[in-house]
């Protein structure tokens, strides 16, 4: 089926189920690696990581139909999710391999911390995503809250 064809929302419908699948497996293989980290216990927050924002894609992808959002609202939305998803696990993977992320997740990083720079770094992407991640419920929330009104 050529996708192109398809309304932007089926399309980013799939593209969510798609994407959540692929996080999905990515969070799996991720528990593979924890021997390999510096940092096991940050790798293993990285590996759930992984596994619940799949699981949080595949969910947006169910509801993603149902949502009434502009056509801005829904791009942000999209956008924010997948960045926030797929950062949140790539900024644990990062730390559980360089041994950091204590100034930000000083449990998961189990006495381990990187350079300012690494911590800094750690801290802007787990900042970002944080705030992406709430942007995204709410505009979600209110595209559910929306339910049954025309939006154009």
């Amino acid at each position: 089926m050529n996708n192109a064809c398809l309304p932007a929302a089926t399309n980013r419908e799939l593209r969510l189920y798609q994407l959540g699948i692929i996080l999905l497996l990515l969070g799996l293989l991720t528990g593979f690696l924890l021997p390999l980290m510096e940092n096991a216990r940050m790798g293993l927050s990285s590996h759930l990581e992984g596994i619940m924002n799949g699981v949080v894609l595949i969910v947006l992808g169910v509801i993603w139909p149902k949502l009434r959002l502009g056509r801005t609202a829904e791009r942000i939305a999209f956008g924010l999710a997948v960045f926030g998803t797929y950062t949140n696990w790539l900024a644990t993977l990062a730390a559980g391999f360089i041994g950091a992320g204590a100034s930000m997740m000083p449990i998961a990083a189990a006495g381990f911390e990187g350079s300012a720079v690494q911590e800094g770094l750690i801290a802007i992407a787990l900042t970002s995503l944080s705030v992406a991640m709430v942007v995204v419920t709410v505009i979600v929330l209110w595209g559910v809250w929306n339910q049954g009104k025309q939006v154009e």
